[in-house]
């Protein structure tokens, strides 16, 4: 029996396969990721108002599943502060069956979505509404800390402002360790060893001291469970799918490859179906534990991120009651610093807001207030994409002009239009010629425009009936092939003014 060149070829593992020292990068960048999870998965889950198993669970699963499926190589996925923003609501209104359920859904909107080529789309969702997701993210973090801060044992603010101190300073030291670790641990042995009480994530619920089981959601399958879950699945598969894209194409700049987002796209999916079917949360790549795996600890493989999730099953299984005595002020401060960090400080400089136009600042501000005030980051996106191009289409309506070169013999006169003709433009094109004024014959020459719709064109066609009205021709040159073909497709088939 023989093998073709060929074949063996393409049995041939890849050249890090063989490599000890990227094997040891990939080991220690997942071990290091699953340390750096622990307590955001916690908080997460606090966020969501489950235990903290159901987000721990979740970031296992996550991870592990993406790590087949996902289309970036050495991107983390995990459970996530922006879907248990969304799903949050749902838990607490309904329960944690209906939020299992909404995070199926979403898991199958996502495949949906990422069949239908949504990562394209993202294009489409400019730079200024991006900031405004960002900071209002960041914002929605922060408040969420807030009921930790009120009505708590003095000892809680001390406590709070070690944790972020250590988090400043300690990376100024190292950062061989993540410092949130190093803060969690730091204040865990300092209220254990003086015998501070103060809550901690133990009262938030039993950690977990098994393997989850596999299995539906507690609900009753009715049209009423889908209705009430679907808002919240397609809002939490829309949020999910943004956060995993933008991580990725983060992540494709730091290591100059290209991922394939339509796989991740549908990745996502899949890890949140699995995540489901396991009573988690959900989530979506996370951009904070991804820059420690791919900037910080060097990984660009799938098996930073497979050991990421199995890591952190090992760390819940065996040091679960260590876990339990973290004080949730340590946790607090991690998310405080998670949120100081994500919020674009940039944006708000004032060197930034002197330079950039008001319509941008407007996206950006008003995305910011939306996302806010509903606490839906879906929603926010959508307003200020809506905004952005309504800002963006009135801004180039103005660049279309018409200009009239009459003949000195006074056969004809010559209209130059330049500039983009659609919907907001062509409404002031028909009022920009002379009909009673004009000779027999009018030249509109099109050279430096471009036809884009079908407003366009019939706004040409009411020139054209409004001079016929007199008994004047009308000769429409200059116009480039893509302009020409739509302009032979839909003239005279459409309603003009007479």
């Amino acid at each position: 029996m023989s093998s073709s060149p060929a074949a063996l070829r393409s049995l041939r593992l890849p050249a890090w396969c063989s490599d000890p020292k990227a094997w040891r990068t990939e080991v220690l960048a997942g071990l290091v990721v699953a340390l750096a999870l622990i307590p955001e998965a916690i908080s997460f889950s606090v966020i969501a108002g489950v235990d903290p198993k159901i987000g721990l669970f979740a970031s296992v699963t996550m991870a592990v599943t993406i790590s087949v499926v996902g289309g970036r190589r050495a991107m983390i996925s995990a459970a996530t502060g922006a879907v248990a923003l969304v799903i949050g609501p749902l838990n607490r209104e309904h329960g944690l069956g209906h939020l299992v359920a909404a995070v199926i859904l979403a898991g199958v909107f996502q495949i949906v979505l990422g069949a239908l080529g949504v990562a394209r789309l993202m294009r489409f969702v400019p730079r200024s509404v991006m900031v405004g997701f960002v900071n209002s993210l960041a914002i929605l973090i922060f408040l969420a800390q807030l009921p930790e801060l009120t009505h708590v044992p003095w000892a809680v603010y001390p406590l709070l402002l070690g944790g972020l101190a250590l988090m400043v300073g300690f990376p100024k030291l190292t950062r061989a360790v993540p410092a949130p670790l190093v803060s969690i641990v730091a204040l865990t042995l300092v209220t254990v060893g003086a015998g501070v009480a103060v809550p901690t994530v133990g009262d938030r619920g039993a950690l977990p001291s098994s393997l989850p089981v596999p299995g539906l959601p507690d609900v009753p399958f009715t049209l009423d469970t889908l209705t009430t879950v679907a808002p919240y699945a397609l809002a939490m598969a829309l949020v999910g799918l943004m956060e995993s894209l933008m991580t990725a194409k983060l992540v494709d700049e730091i290591t100059d490859t290209r991922s394939d987002k339509r796989r991740e796209a549908v990745g996502q999916g899949v890890a949140n179906i699995v995540t489901g079917l396991f009573g988690g949360m959900g989530g979506c790549a996370m951009i904070g534990q991804t820059m420690i795996n791919v900037k910080v600890s060097g990984a660009r493989t799938r098996v930073s991120t497979f050991l990421a999730g199995a890591f952190l099953l090992l760390l819940c299984l065996v040091f679960g009651p260590v876990v339990s005595h973290i004080p949730m002020a340590a946790l607090v401060a991690v998310m405080v610093m998670v949120s100081f960090g994500t919020f674009d400080w940039h944006s708000v400089a004032p060197a930034t807001l002197r330079r950039l136009p008001a319509g941008e600042l407007a996206v950006t501000a008003v995305t910011v207030v939306v996302v806010v005030a509903t606490h839906n980051l879906a929603i926010g996106v959508v307003v200020g994409s809506l905004l952005a191009m309504a800002v963006f289409a009135k801004r180039v309506a103005h660049h279309a002009e018409v200009t009239a070169v009459p003949d000195p013999d006074g056969g004809r006169t010559v209209y130059t239009v330049t500039g983009a003709l659609f919907f907001a433009s062509a409404s002031e094109l028909t009022t920009r010629f002379d009909y009673a004024g004009d000779p027999d014959l009018v030249v509109v020459d099109l050279s430096a425009a471009h036809v884009w719709d079908a407003s366009s064109v019939a706004a040409l066609d009411t020139v054209r009936a409004k001079y016929a009205q007199r008994g004047k021709t009308v000769e429409i040159t200059g116009l480039n092939h893509p302009s020409a073909a739509l302009h032979e497709r839909l003239s005279g088939e459409l309603a003009v003014a007479h």
